[in-house]
């Protein structure tokens, strides 16, 4: 029997959905480096004895310090297939964040302009006009307010790259562990941000799907257990 190296959420002909583990980038890293990505293709060749090259598409991604549910298409069709839905907006995903500070109000619809700073590898909010500015919808609730941080629900509107962890610093409200975006306070293990559940169609059956995951067991250390939520 073939170990998969991160949890398998859900697996078919057409989908491979795993729980993403922090610190591992998705994909687009030197080949001496390990991604998500390349260790997929391996699980799949020696669990289906598949010879040649295994068909994998990244539908959804997430930052390597993030953890939680991602998203391969097992085909090309399905890939098309989902990469439409996500286009379209018809997909549902939330995430949960541990964040510093108390956000007031306790929920709201973040709405702003993002663009990329290639220099230093992250995003800034910037205003409408800028030539590189992109729209970036988001709204969140509050969870639970924790002794030491604030657990919020994210639901993303829009995929622009970092856009949970500009947008919520922006507000003044790091997500705890990312430094990148002025966090202060440490996580132990990537940063407190978490892809929780994604609602979508299959792309071939044409049936709902809704997909949970896991939250790291890291997190119990701020007294949030699987369990409880």
């Amino acid at each position: 029997m073939t170990q998969a190296p991160f949890p398998i959420l859900y697996e078919d002909n057409h989908l491979l959905v795993v729980a993403k583990p922090p610190g591992l980038p998705v994909m687009g890293v030197p080949k001496e480096h390990s991604s998500l990505l390349t260790m997929a293709k391996q699980y799949v060749k020696q669990k289906y004895d598949k010879p040649g090259n295994v068909y994998l598409g990244i539908v959804s991604r997430l930052d390597a310090p993030v953890t939680g549910l991602l998203i391969i298409a097992r085909t090309s069709k399905a890939a098309a297939r989902l990469t439409e839905q996500f286009r379209s907006g018809s997909v549902n995903k939330l995430y949960w964040a541990l964040v510093e500070g108390v956000p007031n109000p306790d929920a709201a619809a973040c709405v702003g302009w993002v663009r990329k700073d290639e220099r230093h590898r992250k995003m800034h909010t910037t205003h409408e006009n800028h030539p590189e500015a992109k729209e970036a919808r988001l709204s969140y609730r509050t969870l639970a307010q924790l002794p030491q941080a604030t657990l919020l629900e994210v639901r993303l509107e829009t995929g622009r790259k970092h856009q949970i962890r500009v947008q919520l610093s922006h507000r003044g409200h790091p997500i705890l562990g990312d430094r990148k975006y002025g966090a202060t306070t440490r996580f132990p293990e990537g940063i407190a941000l978490h892809s929780r559940q994604i609602e979508l169609v299959h792309p071939v059956r044409k049936t709902p799907l809704r997909l949970v995951a896991p939250l790291p067991k890291c997190w119990n250390q701020f007294g949030i257990e699987d369990d409880t939520w």
